[in-house]
């Protein structure tokens, strides 16, 4: 008998040890780069925390054009790498295709849904983190202007600047909301330049505060913004540092939580395809407030802020979702 659980053990064991040593995950991003600043960077830094308490290396593609998006996928899958995290919305179909070929290997999509056995889906509820950003622009803001730049013209983004102008009208009901978008293709998420004009264009006609949703765009609006004297809100990543005391704060949707939790549950064998979606209620959104901001926001700013927060999750505050029905009703 002792033997036999002897043995069971070590079977235990070494099965334990083959699954930690079977994890071999991979991600590939969405165009701007793992150093965005923003959503992909949030996603790399999910990937090297879990590295660094893992020991387990992640492997990494930044793709330079559309194309290679699927190739990277099926070259990764080929390779034997699993989970393969791929992100953005734009990589929906690549997704779609490769997971159905490969179907021993585990996919995660970040801001979509592939319907699939071995594919998850994980969403942000931007609307309700964009409701609280445009909120505190309507509580700074002096001129009773403030601004949204986007990135690629698309509904995810529209979802973002429909929250924003939602949140604004809460905090100040004639507020104006000057709004942009950076273009229609990919390229649209990395063109600081063009960020920057578009916000020195929203400031000329007034406005004190600017929300963007636009990836390394973003980056030209936060520098504009900085340049002039006015404040600028960062997404996705907390990018309150890049311009102390002129970011107003960061919409950060919890990426790098997300990333490293669906790693360990792969690790673990707790992973399961479908969907996961964070809002407010999962603290998957919310606004960065840290040493960098803390002279621009004011206590009255924070309890209008935390009081919102309460009133969504609770369900007092309904915020639109533009992905429901592609409209805004603001």
């Amino acid at each position: 008998m002792k033997v036999l659980l002897a043995t069971a053990l070590s079977a235990l064991i070494s099965l334990g040890t083959a699954r930690a040593a079977e994890i071999t995950p991979a991600i590939v991003y969405d165009m701007g780069g793992k150093f965005d600043k923003s959503f992909n960077e949030g996603v790399h830094k999910g990937g090297q925390d879990f590295a660094r308490s893992s020991g387990i290396a992640v492997r990494e593609f930044e793709p330079q054009n559309d194309t290679q998006r699927e190739q990277a996928l099926r070259n990764f899958a080929r390779r034997g790498q699993n989970p393969i995290i791929a992100v953005g919305f734009n990589q929906a179909s690549a997704v779609k295709t490769v997971a159905a070929e490969f179907p021993q290997i585990r996919f995660v999509i970040i801001d979509s849904v592939v319907e699939g056995p071995n594919v998850e889906s994980v969403l942000f509820r931007e609307e309700q983190g964009s409701y609280l950003a445009g909120l505190i622009a309507a509580l700074k803001s002096s001129t009773g202007k403030v601004g949204f730049i986007g990135g690629m013209d698309v509904p995810l983004i529209r979802r973002f600047a429909c929250g924003y102008v939602q949140g604004a009208k809460a905090g100040n009901p004639k507020i104006e909301v000057l709004q942009n978008m950076t273009g229609s293709t990919p390229t649209a998420w990395n063109d600081p330049v063009r960020g920057a004009e578009l916000a020195r264009s929203q400031i000329e006609r007034g406005a004190d505060v600017i929300f963007h949703a636009a990836g390394a765009t973003g980056n030209g609006v936060l520098q504009a913004a900085a340049d002039a004297g006015k404040f600028g809100i960062g997404v996705d990543s907390n990018q309150n540092h890049l311009h102390p005391g002129s970011v107003l704060t960061s919409m950060v949707k919890q990426l790098d939580v997300a990333t490293r939790t669906t790693l360990e549950a792969a690790r673990d064998g707790s992973w399961k395809a479908g969907k996961q979606v964070l809002g407010l209620a999962e603290d998957g959104v919310g606004l960065a407030f840290d040493e960098n901001n803390a002279s621009v926001v004011t206590p009255e700013m924070r309890r209008r802020i935390d009081q919102a927060k309460v009133d969504i999750i609770a369900g007092r505050v309904a915020v639109h979702d533009y992905m429901s029905n592609n409209s805004c009703p603001n």
